[in-house]
């Protein structure tokens, strides 16, 4: 493929947008591995950096896409083959590094992994960054004590990406799972997805005494600000939680007494930088134990002409579930 189709990022005048644009090989990031891309997934990291929300892209012009799935074109690496099926995710992708909003990508072969028996590149794209978080957070919060008759699962900021898949997945791990969102018409879609209770955001009760009454085993926070502060003050005693995102802000005010009273802990979820066995176990058990049962209702497919809108549909808060872009 001589020219080819990708989402490129640019910074015109102090004003970051991206458009789709015609490129050549020659014009990505150096890499081992050149990937024919199938399919890339939206993440809302993905709209912070596409739209310039957030200062996530260090310098432009910049093919956008943190994750990728398809097939080796070409390989200097011993490692990977051409025809092998392959997934890239996190890692500097999409931000330092050309990403995967683009028919063919180009990266370092330590970014790959061989995509696990049991998962199409469809499947892998449509769980990708966010399907690896929520893997990455249950294989954590498992190995701190996490188990289903421990007490109740919180979920929190339900309709996202990473909590959609978090439920499907708890449910099917036998956790008594409760979803909390702000979106009142989606009950019934949480429902479906595995969680046996659904709070409306709008109704919580979230207190103001350090310690409120104990209510989870675990919680899943992909909000930030002043629902994971309440979160810290409404964990069972050795509660655990799982903290990936900020979609309510970057700061939260709270205090010792959860942790030291509680012994409450508060596990951070880094993607970017997993080591290589972690990442390759966590895929592995995508692809088994952790695959979600209801992936096909999560998932929708869109255009990579899509993206631009989607991105503002995204950051407004009007987004649930998956975006599969195919390329």
């Amino acid at each position: 493929m001589d020219k080819f189709s990708a989402l490129r990022v640019y910074n015109e005048g102090g004003k970051v947008s991206g458009r789709v644009a015609t490129m050549a090989l020659e014009e990505l990031s150096p890499g081992e591995v050149v990937i024919r891309a199938a399919h890339s997934s939206v993440n809302y990291k993905d709209a912070l950096a596409a739209t310039g929300a957030g200062k996530i892209i260090r310098s432009f012009p910049r093919v956008a896409g943190i994750d990728a799935t398809g097939t080796v074109e070409a390989s200097f690496d011993p490692r990977f083959h051409p025809g092998e099926e392959v997934i890239c995710t996190s890692y500097d992708f999409g931000v330092g590094h050309d990403g995967g909003y683009s028919q063919m990508c180009r990266v370092p072969a330590d970014w790959v992994v061989p995509l696990p028996k049991g998962l199409s590149l469809y499947e892998a794209a449509a769980l990708g960054v966010a399907g690896y978080t929520a893997g990455l957070a249950i294989e954590l919060l498992e190995l701190n004590g996490m188990a289903p008759d421990r007490g109740k699962v919180l979920v929190n900021g339900a309709t996202g990406g990473v909590a959609t898949l978090a439920i499907d997945i708890l449910s099917k791990l036998g956790y008594h799972v409760v979803a909390v969102t702000g979106k009142d018409a989606e009950h019934d879609f949480l429902r479906k997805l595995g969680a046996q209770e659904v709070l409306s955001r709008h109704k919580l009760e979230m207190g103001t005494r350090p310690l409120e009454k104990a209510a989870w085993a675990a919680a899943f926070d992909s909000v930030g600000g002043a629902s994971l502060a309440w979160l810290t003050r409404t964990m069972q005693p050795d509660g655990l939680i799982a903290a990936f995102g900020n979609a309510g802000g970057i700061e939260f005010t709270t205090t010792v007494l959860p942790f030291i009273l509680r012994g409450v802990r508060l596990i951070g979820i880094n993607t970017g930088e997993t080591p290589m066995p972690l990442r390759r176990k966590v895929w592995g058990r995508l692809a088994t134990d952790l695959k979600p049962r209801h992936l096909a209702e999560i998932a929708h497919d869109i255009a990579l002409d899509d993206l631009p809108g989607y991105f503002d549909r995204m950051l407004r808060g009007e987004i649930k579930g998956r975006a599969v872009v195919k390329l």
